[in-house]
This record gives structure tokens, C-alpha cells and sequence, in this order.
């Protein structure tokens, strides 16, 4: 593959502390790489290292000639005063941009119910960002850089993303180095990961699933005494295996190796406990909406109808995620449930024993003690709780949670927006909630605490309501998911998958701008198989299994090969690496036919 741009012994050190010490990487045709790591660890720094935006102390970054590169930052860069046309499109007449495939992918895409003629200035902070990343990707780049693409987009905004990207360039073609939170989405557009963790960047190969496999064996094999972080990985990876939807398009023979290392791995969620548990907290009754609507007057005089003769009988240690385009009433609908708001007709029946908490995006639990130490917080509750079955104190509660013993004498104030976060979520579960509401639990947590925010929810013993666009998120800590569309409550089997369908749906039906393949790969790329064509794809399938297996139990061999090997015989090492990338070439190609095929099978 050809080299688009690389970095060699880069050394980089803020006032306070060395963020990268000899670091050398690259990036060739053909890569999409995920970049992974803790908040702070310099994932963003990388992508403006490697964009020249700013100067290492030490080593060099080189791109071939030629090469054009496109990044999207995380702050706002946009011109308040130029339209959205012209933020995006230039000084372009419509009927050339019109007549652009990509141009009008992207703008319907990302920016179909943005006021084309506004100035950037009246936009919302979600319009401005889609607005920003419509105006790169309507861009001709070899590179692109993505620095948290999917933040303010709802679920179908990042499949859509996430099929434009795949099918951006050739499979040989292009380059994408992309950061975010978003593990749905890595595993879908990442073919490499790279985790950044002190001072160093180290590769994997794969999107997220892959990774996590990767990073539990090499844990396990450098016998580390993160015994806690390795436990919570495995965790993840029984979850990756057993669950997820959307990580069933990928070759099943990767996971294998993965068996004995979670062979004793219980299910993330003692379900039939749980329920027990919660039963006695919250007995049978918990918050019954029965043939609830709701309505608000508008500046005009008219009449919005949000909900319309909602009905939703929720259980003790129910555990629902709500999807839902913004401004569909998901917020509203919570607040039914939480009480702060009452119905326009219709009755809200609540349990006399519930205990609701609501986890909210502005902090709210932390205003009053935002001068305090967080181990001064942490003192005022009680000495210990119970949580999956054990009693903790909180201290250990904030220790899962990524808190260091020197955070502790750290005032509210100064802790990172991730930090807060964890610790609003920390407070709001030691007050002992039996109903508890995220809304949007995600922002500003990286990869690791949100699987140790996950880890935790799975132990806790009530009804978990759950509003997000992280689809990972929600299909990890719910056991069933909602739709509210067209101001009704439908109940998704499917989960998320069947959401998209259906959006998908209402978008043709209502004859607007479409958004192409919002279904996230659900219904497949391919035409459906029928008949004599479907018995060939199946065997040609299991073939193509059979081969990957075996090419990749000769890839092991070639490398004790190698390994072993008269390091001064360079002839020798030359004839073995060559075989060794004939082999990967090939399985590389199989790789490719047989996601193909399995497209095709699901369509």
C-alpha cells in the first residue's frame, strides 16, 4: 500500500508533563484507523501533530506531495457571518452542486432540516457541528482527519456516517484517522486501532471488538497487575460475543481465540437477580402512563402535540433505552415518568415506594459543592453500600470509576468535564435511587469509563431508563429498547437496527430528502438472494471460513517462522517476510468477499 503520511520519533512535552516520547507511526492507503486512550492522553494533540497544526519538540512529520488533507476539529471554527450555503458549498450555483452524487449524499445526509439560507451565527451548537463536517466531506481529501465526528448526532446522523465513510474511497484508497467515544461507530469504519496511553501510541489491528480482544491477551500475556482494568476488559469481551448486532458482520473466526478467555465470564447482568432485587426495592408497581398525551401552546397560537395516548406500564428492573430524532419528546416523555411534568390528558399512575433519579447533561447535582474537595463529598454519605451483592465503601465506588487517590483532594471545580460527570453519576447511585434516568450519560467519558460506568450499571438493582445516540451504549446496558415516533411509543424487538428501518421509512413515505442507507448496514449493501444463488453464497460463505481459518493458523507458523530464524540470514528473512505478506494479501482478500457475501446473505 502507498504511504499518505507518517511521523517519525516525534517527542512532545507541555509545561507540565511529556505527552509523546519516540513516537514513530504511519498511515498508508487504504488505513482506517480508530485512535483510543483516557481523556488527556493526547488523542487530539495527536491529530493536530500529524496535521501540522502545531510543532513537535522533537522528530518529524512528512506527507507524500500531493496529498490533500481535511480535518474536522472539536471546536467551533465556522465563520458566524457566511451562510449555511455558502459555508458548505461555496460560491457554487445549486444546479453544480446538485448534480454532485457526494454533494447531495452529504448535504441530506447531515444538513437536510438545516435553513439553508440562515446565517451560521443563528445555528444551535448540533446544526453548526453538521454543518462543519458537511462542508469537509463534501471536499475532495485523500486524508481525512475526524476529531469526535459523531458528537451531536443522533443515531441514524452517525450510520449515515459511518456508510459514507465506508464507501468514501476504494477499499485501497484514502486514508481516515478518526477520534471518538463512539465504539458502534469504531467498529464499523476502523480497520486499525491505535491506543494512546502514556507517552506512546500503540497499534492493534481492527476496529473496537478486535481491539478489546487484542488488549486483554496482551494484558494477560505481560502478567500486569492491572488485575481490576483486565477483569472489566474481559467483561466487555463476553459482551461483544454473546450480544451486539452490529458486530455480526465481521468474520466469526476472529472471536475464536477469544473463547478461553471468557470461557467462565458470567453474563454482564444477573437478570433474574437483579429483578428480585428490585422487586423488593420498588414492589410491583412503578410508573404506569396510561393513555397520556401532551401538548403545548406555541407563540403563534397553535397547539404543538408531542405525545399522543402514550401507554407504558414500566417494571421493577426494567431496563429500557429510548430512541428518538431530537424534538420527538424523549425529554418529554421522561419527565412524565421523573414527575416534574404533567399530562394534558391522561393519567400517570406512580408506585408508592419509587425513588427517582435523574442523571441530566447540565451538572445540576454538582452547583452546590463545586468549591468542595471531592474527598470532603465523598465524607458526607454513608460508609458503605452494597452493590453486585458486596458492600463497598464509596471511595472504592469512586476507584472504579477512574478517580486516583490524589483526585481526592481536588475541588469539584477543577475536575475535567469527565471527572464531573463521573462523580454526578457516583452521587446520584449513593443516594440509593430505585428508578434511575440518563439522559445522554456519554459525554466527555472516553472508552475505558464507559465501560467502568457500564460495569457499574450492571449492578444496579432498580428500572434503568437510558436516552442516547450511543448505540453501543444503549444495546450494552439495556435489555429493550422504545421508539417515540409520530408522538407514540413503539416497542422496538429488533432494538436499534429496527429504529433505523423505520426512520428510513418515514423518510420515503413523507417524500422528503433521504438520507441513503440509514438503516447502519442493517438491510445490507447487496440484492437479496434467492434460490440456487443462496445455496451457492452459503457454501461459497462457509468455504471462505474454512480458508481464513487455516491461512491464519499458517500466519502463526510463519511468524515462529520468522521469529526463530538466523537473524543474520537476511536472504532467508527476506524469502519468509515475502511469504508472510502473500499470505496476509490473500487473507486480506477473502476477508473482503466474505463481508460481501454476508451483506448479501442478510439483505
Amino acid at each position: 500500500m502507498a504511504h499518505l503520511l507518517g511521523a517519525e520519533a516525534l517527542h512532545l512535552e507541555f509545561p507540565t508533563r511529556v505527552i509523546f516520547d519516540n513516537v514513530t507511526i504511519g498511515l498508508n492507503e487504504g488505513d482506517r484507523i480508530g485512535i483510543v486512550g483516557r481523556n488527556g492522553d493526547g488523542k487530539s494533540t495527536l491529530l493536530q501533530l500529524l496535521a501540522g497544526r502545531i510543532q513537535p519538540d522533537g522528530g518529524r512529520v512528512t506527507m507524500r506531495r500531493g496529498v490533500t488533507l481535511g480535518m474536522l476539529h472539536q471546536a467551533d471554527e465556522l465563520d458566524g457571518s457566511r451562510t449555511v450555503a455558502e459555508t458548505i458549498v461555496g460560491g457554487i450555483d445549486e444546479h453544480e452542486w446538485a448534480s454532485d452524487p457526494r454533494a447531495r449524499d452529504v448535504i441530506g445526509g447531515l444538513a437536510s432540516d438545516v435553513p439553508w439560507d440562515a446565517p451560521v451565527s443563528s445555528l444551535s451548537g448540533g446544526q453548526r457541528r453538521r454543518v462543519a463536517l458537511a462542508a469537509l466531506l463534501i471536499g475532495d481529501h485523500d486524508i481525512l482527519f475526524l476529531d469526535e465526528p459523531t458528537n451531536h448526532l443522533d443515531v441514524e446522523g452517525i450510520a449515515w456516517l459511518a456508510q459514507h465513510l465506508k464507501r468514501r474511497w476504494s477499499p485501497n484508497a484514502g486514508g481516515l484517522i478518526v477520534v471518538t467515544h463512539d465504539r458502534w461507530f469504531l467498529d464499523e469504519v476502523a480497520n486499525a486501532t491505535w491506543e494512546v496511553h502514556d507517552r506512546l501510541i500503540e497499534p492493534f489491528e481492527g476496529g473496537y471488538a478486535a481491539y478489546i480482544l487484542q488488549r486483554v491477551e496482551r494484558d494477560r500475556m505481560a502478567a500486569v497487575s492491572e488485575a481490576k482494568r483486565q477483569n472489566l476488559m474481559s467483561k466487555e469481551l463476553a459482551w461483544l460475543r454473546r450480544g451486539a448486532p452490529a458486530r455480526t458482520a465481521k468474520p466469526k473466526f476472529r472471536m475464536d481465540a477469544a473463547y478461553e478467555l471468557i470461557a467462565n465470564e458470567p453474563p454482564p447482568r444477573d437478570t433474574v437477580s437483579l429483578t428480585s432485587m428490585a422487586m423488593q426495592r420498588l414492589g410491583k408497581d412503578v410508573v404506569d402512563l396510561l393513555d397520556v398525551s401532551v401538548s403545548y401552546p406555541t407563540d403563534s397560537g397553535d397547539v404543538k402535540q408531542v405525545l399522543t395516548n402514550v401507554e407504558w406500564r414500566i417494571a421493577p428492573g426494567e431496563r429500557t433505552g429510548i430512541l428518538g430524532v431530537n424534538g420527538a419528546g424523549k425529554s418529554t416523555l421522561l419527565s412524565l415518568v421523573a414527575g416534574s411534568l404533567q399530562p394534558t390528558s391522561g393519567r400517570v399512575k406512580r408506585g408508592k415506594t419509587i425513588k427517582v433519579a435523574q442523571l441530566t447533561q447540565q451538572l445540576a447535582e454538582l452547583k452546590d459543592i463545586l468549591n468542595d474537595r471531592v474527598s470532603d463529598v465523598i465524607a458526607r454519605q454513608k460508609t458503605t453500600y452494597v452493590t453486585g451483592g458486596k458492600e463497598v465503601t464509596p471511595g472504592q465506588l469512586l476507584e472504579r470509576l477512574g478517580f486516583t487517590s490524589a483526585q481526592l483532594s481536588t475541588p469539584v471545580k477543577d475536575l475535567s468535564g469527565g471527572q464531573k460527570r463521573r462523580l454526578q453519576l457516583l452521587l446520584i447511585l449513593l443516594d440509593e435511587p430505585n428508578v434511575l434516568i440518563l439522559d445522554e450519560p456519554t459525554n466527555d467519558l472516553d472508552t475505558d469509563m464507559l465501560a467502568a460506568m457500564e460495569d457499574l450499571l450492571d449492578s444496579f438493582p432498580g428500572t434503568l431508563l437510558v436516552v442516547s445516540h450511543d448505540r453501543y451504549l444503549v444495546e450494552r446496558v439495556t435489555d429493550q429498547q422504545y421508539a417515540v415516533i409520530d408522538g407514540g411509543l413503539r416497542h422496538l424487538p429488533r432494538g436499534v437496527d429496527q429504529y433505523l428501518e423505520l426512520r428510513s421509512q418515514q423518510g420515503a413515505s413523507s417524500g422528503g430528502m433521504l438520507r441513503p442507507d440509514q438503516a447502519g448496514g442493517a438491510s445490507g449493501s447487496g440484492t437479496a438472494l434467492g434460490g440456487a444463488e443462496l445455496r451457492a453464497a452459503e457454501k461459497e460463505l462457509s468455504s471462505i471460513t474454512r480458508k481464513l481459518e487455516k491461512l491464519d493458523v499458517r500466519i502463526r507458523d510463519q511468524h515462529d517462522k520468522l521469529a526463530g530464524h538466523d537473524q543474520s540470514d537476511y536472504e532467508g528473512l527476506g524469502a519468509l517476510s515475502a511469504a508472510l505478506r502473500e499470505l496476509e494479501s490473500t487473507v486480506g482478500e477473502l476477508e473482503t468477499r466474505w463481508i460481501e457475501l454476508s451483506e448479501r446473505l442478510e439483505a
